[in-house]
């Protein structure tokens, strides 16, 4: 006879005393099967494979936007792309803009250079790209934003972003602002001063920018974090890192986890979560909680572990994923689902977690 929850709960009030002191922030686990489940959509979508492509959602539909993959001269003549895909249910996707990043002949004011790791959000009822990468030797100071994936505005054109060159930002939509957090410069593959921001802004219009203040104690430098979390009226940073640059040549990998309201005063809720540290790792909100997914740590390489938290400080493993190790995957909660699509394993595979029916 499996020991469930119910089971134990009905058994002895002994039982129920321990359950109530001991298992209630876990009562989900407890039983023979996990709370969620795994469902492969599709081993091969109609897009090529690519990591760090934009993954947003509006109106119903996912949108994956660019990505990278340098191996693929077809679809990636110039390492990303900037193509957008859509789709409703993870199966059938929708090419609603062609990749136009193809050669020297580019208008780079015309439609956006492709990238990959991004600023990605939605807001005002439109998808945003905010900055860019380092794959074209320089960085990227331009905002753009569409209603429905096919057609771009550049936002910004006559005021480029005031801050500075940076790859590898964090950023999230938060109480009707976009916010950028973090990141660095990347001397090797573009020309900078070497510098890893501890930094906050935002922007209500991606036009104009403010600075917010940090108050210590706050995190240390760092980016590499895809995807958004904001939980409970609060922007949540989960890990991070830095990348490697000829003066600072070893990459920083963090697992603490700290989160703010205004993104100037930090509460830190755990210096060492129980999760491995890990950069390039994506982080999302589904089903009232928080989660981080894959990544990767110079120990042992990309990663295909996932856990979630309802506070920050207590985390679960979700055992047994079934899906293949990588990093800088495409996050989307979508359709009561948790989706996983592509990424650094370099296939366009499609995952789908869902909550299991009782």
């Amino acid at each position: 006879m499996p020991v469930t929850c119910e089971w134990l709960w009905q058994k002895t009030s002994l039982a129920a005393i321990l359950l109530a002191a001991c298992c209630i922030p876990i009562i989900a686990e407890c039983g023979d099967e996990a709370p969620y489940e795994w469902k492969l959509v599709t081993a091969k979508a109609e897009f090529a494979p690519r990591d760090g492509a934009g993954a947003l959602v509006l109106r119903g539909r996912m949108y994956f936007l660019g990505g990278w993959n340098p191996g693929d001269k077809v679809h990636f003549p110039r390492i990303c792309n900037n193509e957008v895909w859509s789709s409703i249910d993870g199966l059938n996707w929708r090419l609603d803009k062609p990749n136009t990043f193809l050669d020297s002949s580019f208008d780079a004011n015309a439609d956006w250079e492709g990238r990959h790791t991004a600023g990605y959000v939605v807001l005002q009822d439109k998808l945003w790209i905010v900055g860019g990468d380092v794959n074209q030797r320089h960085y990227h100071f331009d905002v753009w934003n569409s209603s429905d994936g096919k057609q771009w505005t550049l936002v910004n054109r006559d005021k480029p972003v005031p801050w500075g060159p940076r790859a590898l930002h964090y950023t999230v939509a938060h109480q009707g602002k976009i916010w950028v957090i973090g990141g660095q410069t990347i001397p090797p593959f573009a020309q900078a001063e070497d510098r890893f921001y501890r930094d906050v802004w935002n922007s209500v219009d991606g036009v104009n920018w403010t600075q917010v203040p940090l108050t210590e104690p706050a995190w240390a430098q760092r980016g590499m974090i895809g995807g958004s979390a904001v939980f409970q009226d609060q922007i949540w940073i989960l890990g991070g890192g830095t990348y490697d640059t000829v003066n600072r040549p070893m990459r920083l990998f963090y697992n603490d986890v700290w989160s703010s309201a205004d993104g100037r005063v930090w509460k830190q809720h755990t210096e060492h979560a129980p999760w491995h540290p890990r950069q390039y790792h994506d982080v999302a909100v589904f089903d009232d909680r928080l989660w981080v997914l894959e990544g990767y740590h110079k120990d042992g390489g990309n990663r295909k572990d996932v856990w979630y938290s309802a506070d920050g400080e207590h985390w679960t493993e979700l055992a047994g994923t079934p899906w293949a190790t990588r990093h800088a995957s495409s996050i989307f909660v979508h359709d009561g689902s948790l989706w996983v699509v592509a990424g650094n394993n370099m296939t366009s595979d499609v995952w789908r977690l869902v909550r299991r029916k009782n």
